[in-house]
């Protein structure tokens, strides 16, 4: 029950927010008592806490999954972006604004969390890119691994980028192609437009 719970609860926070949904309406929705999740869960902060977490661990075994595909680093990139993308339901950026205006401390820690994961994966992902002749050489790694997260958490931000003036995933699309195009070497670049033209790599 507890991991049905935490499950809903996901659904429900990514699609309406972390403060809009209320510990009656995960209750209604799944056809429990509230007095049922309170068995599980002290208060809402707990639960919200436990949600983002376990989401963390979900997203973050599936990317560890598609770096052992041993694909080239620019595939790679469009494949964990789609991923996470997929599995966050194509999210507003909403739902994490919310997070952090209302659920302060929970949101630092995910933010802490979500750094160290895609700093690590970003710096493997420029090594090997350089490595095999699609990133140049000459790019200072540990700022552009930095620079990635920075702007993909970036275009996330409400007051910069207002839900009702862009939308997430071409956000997020816009900023994968900005972003490697500044770092690709001519070899690189030809993969890149390939990819991008390829219905199968479309970026959602």
């Amino acid at each position: 029950m507890k991991e049905m719970i935490v499950e809903k609860a996901t659904e429900m926070f990514l699609k309406y927010g972390f403060k809009s949904v209320t510990m009656d309406d995960i209750a209604s929705e799944m056809g429990i008592s509230k007095k049922t999740i309170y068995q599980h869960f002290c208060n809402k902060n707990d639960l919200v806490e436990a949600t983002t977490l376990n989401l963390f661990d979900t997203i973050s075994c599936g990317v560890d999954g598609i770096r052992e595909m041993g694909k080239n680093s620019i595939e790679e990139i469009f494949i964990i972006r789609n991923f996470m993308m997929q599995h966050l339901n194509n999210e507003t950026a909403s739902p994490f604004y919310q997070l952090q205006k209302f659920f302060p401390k929970i949101f630092s820690c995910l933010r802490q969390k979500q750094f160290q994961k895609m700093h690590g994966c970003m710096h493997e992902n420029l090594v090997k890119g350089i490595d095999s002749g699609l990133f140049r050489a000459d790019i200072n790694v540990e700022f552009v691994s930095r620079i990635y997260f920075t702007g993909l958490t970036g275009i996330k931000d409400n007051d910069i980028f207002p839900a009702e003036m862009f939308v997430i995933s071409d956000l997020t699309k816009q900023f994968l192609e900005y972003h490697l195009r500044g770092i690709v070497t001519p070899k690189g670049l030809e993969i890149l437009e390939t990819l991008l033209d390829e219905k199968s790599f479309k970026l959602m």
